[in-house]
């Protein structure tokens, strides 16, 4: 399980680079004016990097004693990962 989780918490790390861009274009939503859908997308972008640093951390407590839990704490970011993966095969493919 100690590589499962190095390994993801890897990955992780390397998508912090297309998480960046994404997140400075993201403001661009803001271009039509303020509204809640404006301010909830930005801010699901922008907590990648604290779900992912929260998630890496409960998935080493839990990976004793629950390793269920631990495996789905470490796979929570994943969601912003495959979404990321999916905008960029959406905009690389098509």
């Amino acid at each position: 399980m100690k590589k499962y989780f190095i390994i993801s918490q890897i990955i992780y790390v390397l998508f912090l680079l297309p998480w960046f861009g994404i997140f400075i274009m993201s403001f661009m939503s803001f271009d039509a004016g303020f509204s809640t859908w404006n301010v909830a997308f930005v801010s699901a972008i922008a907590a990648y990097p604290a779900a992912a640093i929260v998630c890496s951390i409960l998935a080493w407590v839990f990976h004793k004693r629950r390793k269920g839990l631990a495996k789905a704490a470490n796979a929570v970011p994943m969601l912003w990962v495959a979404g990321i993966v999916v905008l960029l095969v959406y905009v690389f493919v098509a």
